[in-house]
């Protein structure tokens, strides 16, 4: 594909010169899913010039429907050739921003929440947001099993293995060629450690292009996975008894070209700026874990005994903490970054980098203290030997979780008013619907003795 157009005037004459015929508009809602209508390449000048409307009603956490005009305005930097539809007579996406019928920004856009995360870094003096973080997910042979059983495994494989039990290295390969058709760098692939589970690396990126790029990875791992009949899924926890599926997210600030976490004279290597960042996610992870670990099935992830994080420690080897710093190599300067191991696949990438941005500012700001690493296993400490060392712990459910999102400032800073409220009343009843179940463990655990 020839040098991806980046302005509205050098798109218009792309599409026209390639036949694209179509035009997908990209965004999210409150909670990440992805929203799309197409446009005609007639309508591409229109859509350039004044957005396209269209009803916010129906869109998770936008507004209702006595204020639902909205408008789609296209960013034609993020216009890509989608390589799964044909070839002749093409189709296209491009991510667009939100606006209010007053050309407003709206404040319920995930994208505008992440803006707002960025200008405040750039007022405090950085330039980038760095972000690399490791999708996991599963390859099933269905979405839901005729029977009502577990999801269908592919593979027996585990953890790096390449051999025919990693059944799905084709149909990832054949994805990580159309990521890259998609201006995503790759960086490496290979099978997780649970059955039927793969990993895709991208390489990192500045943080808005980071979660455009998640909202595109995401959507491009389950059309190559329908191609093949397969069903690929991001949900965190799908597999009792293995591994849920993480997102690993590398994170660094950097002041034009130099990386400010790193520190020549630190014994760990790390800046001043840096240890306040990490002190900052560490301190605030509690409150914004139902941002980062939105679902109810995330809890069953973030559970001691399989490679989750749940306490609120940071080290360098260990990976039962929450934040990992890897270890520094001479000459890698800027590689210094810290890994925060709690989110998961499923969450909104905007709002997630945002909160973790937001988060680590307020560190820097405030002068957070980083505390001594962790480089024991925290698994094996007792409840009492964790609470003499000050190390607390991530909400053990959705419901606990997003009490504290409701009482936290950050989060009300970091989503604004409107998106705050809007995210714990969905979350609240997310809660609700679920606890309210009649389980099968609760069947066959109770019926036939009480």
């Amino acid at each position: 594909m020839p040098d991806q157009p980046q302005t509205a005037d050098e798109v218009i004459a792309f599409v026209e010169e390639h036949d694209i015929r179509f035009v997908r508009l990209w965004f999210t809602d409150i909670l990440g899913q992805l929203k799309s209508f197409s446009v005609n390449k007639s309508e591409l000048t229109d859509a350039f010039e004044g957005g396209m409307g269209f009803d916010g009603s129906s869109i998770t956490g936008f507004n209702a429907i006595e204020e639902s005009d909205m408008i789609a305005m296209p960013d034609p930097s993020t216009f890509k050739v989608l390589p799964w539809r044909p070839e002749a007579s093409g189709v296209a996406r491009m991510f667009c921003d939100i606006q209010t019928p007053e050309r407003k920004p709206y404040e319920g856009d995930p994208r505008h929440v992440l803006r707002r995360a960025l200008e405040r870094a750039e007022r405090m003096g950085f330039d980038a947001f760095n972000v690399g973080p490791e999708l996991e997910f599963f390859y099933f042979r269905s979405a839901r099993p005729a029977d009502g059983g577990p999801p269908e495994i592919l593979d027996e494989g585990g953890y790096f293995d390449l051999t025919t039990l990693d059944a799905g290295s084709d149909v990832r390969r054949e994805t990580v060629l159309a990521l890259e058709q998609l201006g995503i760098h790759v960086e490496y692939t290979h099978h997780e450690v649970g059955p039927s589970q793969h990993e895709i690396d991208m390489r990192y990126a500045p943080a808005l292009k980071m979660a455009d790029d998640c909202m595109t990875y995401r959507i491009t791992v389950k059309e190559y996975a329908m191609k093949y009949g397969w069903h690929a899924t991001f949900m965190p926890k799908p597999l009792f008894g293995e591994n849920g599926s993480g997102m690993h997210t590398h994170q660094s600030l950097f002041r034009g070209e130099r990386n400010a976490f790193y520190d020549a004279d630190d014994q760990y290597f790390l800046s001043d700026v840096g240890k306040a960042f990490i002190a900052g996610q560490l301190r605030h992870a509690r409150e914004i874990s139902s941002i980062f670990a939105q679902w109810v099935n995330s809890y069953k992830r973030l559970v001691p005994g399989y490679e989750a994080p749940v306490y609120c420690a940071w080290s360098r080897r260990n990976r039962s903490a929450l934040v990992r710093v890897p270890l520094y190599h001479p000459g890698k300067e800027q590689a210094t970054r810290m890994e925060l191991r709690c989110p998961d696949p499923a969450c909104n990438p905007y709002l997630t980098f945002a909160a973790l941005l937001q988060a680590g500012l307020e560190g820097i700001e405030q002068g957070y203290e980083l505390p001594e690493p962790m480089e024991k296993n925290l698994y094996h400490l007792s409840p009492d030997e964790r609470r003499r060392l000050g190390i607390e712990q991530l909400p053990e459910t959705l419901g606990e979780a997003v009490e504290l999102t409701a009482e936290s400032e950050l989060a009300l800073r970091t989503l604004g008013e409107h998106m705050f409220n809007r995210f714990v009343e969905i979350k609240r009843k997310e809660w609700d619907d679920y606890r309210v179940q009649v389980t099968p463990w609760e069947l066959d655990r109770y019926m036939a003795v009480l």
